[in-house]
Order: C-alpha cells, then structure tokens, then sequence
C-alpha cells in the first residue's frame, strides 16, 4: 500500500512539472511574440477575419450570389446615391460587395488551409525521408525539387491548372505542390542539422528504430522552422488562388471569392471604383497581417532572432 501510494504521488508530481514546463514555454513564446506589435495587430487582424468567416452566413446582410436589378453599381453608403441597404455598394449585377466580401473570407481562408496542409503535409514527409537517407534517393528527391523551384511559381501553377482543368479544387492542389518544394528543402535541412546532434546518436545507441527516430526524435526539433514556413505560404496561397481566380482559372463565377470578384470587376475600374478596390483591399489586409504573423513567429521560435 505504501509502495502503491509513493507511485502515485510520484505520478502526480510529475504531471504536474509537465504542466508547468508547458505552460512557462508558452509564456516564453508569447512574450517574445508580443515584442514584435505588428505580429500582434496582425494577430487581432486574423482572429477578425476568421470570425468574419464563421459568422458571416448570420450576420451578411445579403446573399453572396443575390441579385438586385433594380441596384446595379450603386456607390458605398458614403458616396452620393448610396444606400444603407448596401453598405459597401453593389457590383454590375447587383450583389452586394459587403456580403460577398463576408463569404469571401470563407474562401480565402479555406483555400490557405487546405493549400498549407497539404503542402506541409507532404512536404515533411519527403525532407525527412530526403534528409535521414542522405544517398541515391535523398539526391534524386532534390533534384526533382530543384527542377520545380527553377519554375516560376505562379507559372507552374497556371500550367498544372490549365492541364486540370479550372476550378477551385484543382487550384488549391496545383498551389500545394507548387510550395511543396519549400517545406521539403527546409525540413531536409533541419533533419541534416539534427541528425550530427548528441541526443540523436544516444537515442541511436540505445537502440530506438529509424521510424521513432524519425518521428519522436527528429521532427520535434525540426517543427519550428516548418511552421513560420506554414504561416508564410498561407499568404502565398491565398495570394495565387486570387491570381488563378483573376486569370479565370482559379475559383468560378458567382463564387464570392475575391481574385473572382476582381477578375469580374475589370472593365469598371474607371466607372465604379468600389468594385475593384474592396477586393483588392481584403486581399492586400489579410496577407499583410498573416506575414506580420509570420515574422513574429519567427522572433520568438528562433533563440537567435530572440531580443535580449
């Protein structure tokens, strides 16, 4: 009995050195996040437009797809003949721009997720194998990546789009392998670095298999760098699947997504500048603040970007 009661206090006691490991690392990494204050107000920016996200079937005060004929290219509620039944103004066919700015965000950010998870995914993935097996295969996998990078992006994009066929699914994977190469050359890289690492060649002699070695040793401590890499090319995505969707390629009309909504709204440049603007502001805020993020998270997940 008291045997059994020490083990328990024992286990006690160490759940609760965990508990408070966790929680100093995530006080650490937020304090040395909130130095950088452009991390955070782009930070408060994200959370805003993934609420604007959830929200936005309850509170759009109209239909994305809607049609008004009766309203075509009526000016913001601040401009002679606007109205407060739409707020931001309508488009050519009578939609309201707030509305569909609403749902855009849906898109945008859905796109960037998917995009991200896909490419991290697979990128990981094939920079471990690349970088534990440093011979014919990590070589060839290299290879193959350099000869995607040497392309540019948004060109290889539009050429895998163009032989899939438009659509917004096939954008978001033509996107995703695309960025793949990046995640893979980092990871490689990180793995390389690790592997010369004493607790690596411990975990070898106490006789740990490759695939924990691989799992539970090495990606931990590869994580940090593949993450501001996520953020970043959450951006990148978001910015291309608008360029796909500009180019007719990406996302198709009426989808509410905003390089459709530009892409729509070309001729009225002159006539009806709220139609190009709006959308071309949610594009230019969102990837603005998800790169502020970004470099935040690289301040305070890198020790040598660290402020003293």
């Amino acid at each position: 009995m008291a045997i059994n009661s020490y083990q328990k206090k024992n286990s006690l006691q160490k759940q609760k050195q965990k508990r408070n490991l966790r929680s100093s690392v995530l006080a650490e990494f937020w304090f040395y996040f909130s130095e950088n204050r452009g991390a955070v107000i782009g930070l408060w920016v994200f959370l805003f437009l993934v609420l604007i996200a959830i929200i936005a079937p309850f509170a759009a005060p109209h239909g994305p797809v809607d049609q008004y004929r009766d309203a075509l290219l009526v000016p913001p509620v601040w401009q002679q003949d606007g109205s407060w039944k739409f707020i931001l103004g309508t488009d050519a066919v009578g939609r309201d721009i707030l509305s569909r700015l609403m749902y855009g965000a849906r898109f945008s950010l859905f796109i960037g997720l998917v995009v991200v998870t896909i490419a991290a995914t697979g990128g990981i993935l094939i920079g471990l194998i690349a970088g534990y097996f440093q011979g014919v295969l990590g070589t060839i996998i290299m290879r193959i990546m350099d000869v995607i990078l040497a392309f540019p992006s948004l060109l290889l994009a539009l050429v895998m789009v163009a032989i899939l066929g438009p659509g917004l699914i096939n954008a978001m994977i033509a996107i995703a392998i695309v960025l793949q190469p990046h995640f893979v050359r980092l990871t490689r890289a990180s793995v390389i670095n690790e592997l010369s690492r004493e607790y690596v060649t411990s975990a070898r002699v106490a006789g740990a298999s490759t695939i924990y070695l691989i799992t539970r040793t090495i990606l931990p401590n590869c994580l940090s760098p593949v993450i501001v890499q996520a953020t970043l090319s959450f951006s990148t995505a978001i910015l291309d699947a608008a360029a796909l969707g500009f180019l007719g390629l990406g996302a198709q009309p009426p989808t509410p997504e905003w390089g459709t909504m530009l892409a729509e709204a070309r001729e009225f440049i002159l006539r009806a500048w709220w139609v190009v603007t709006l959308p071309g502001l949610a594009i230019l805020i969102t990837v603005l603040a998800i790169n502020l993020m970004g470099d935040g998270l690289r301040d305070a997940l890198d020790p040598k970007l660290r402020r003293s």
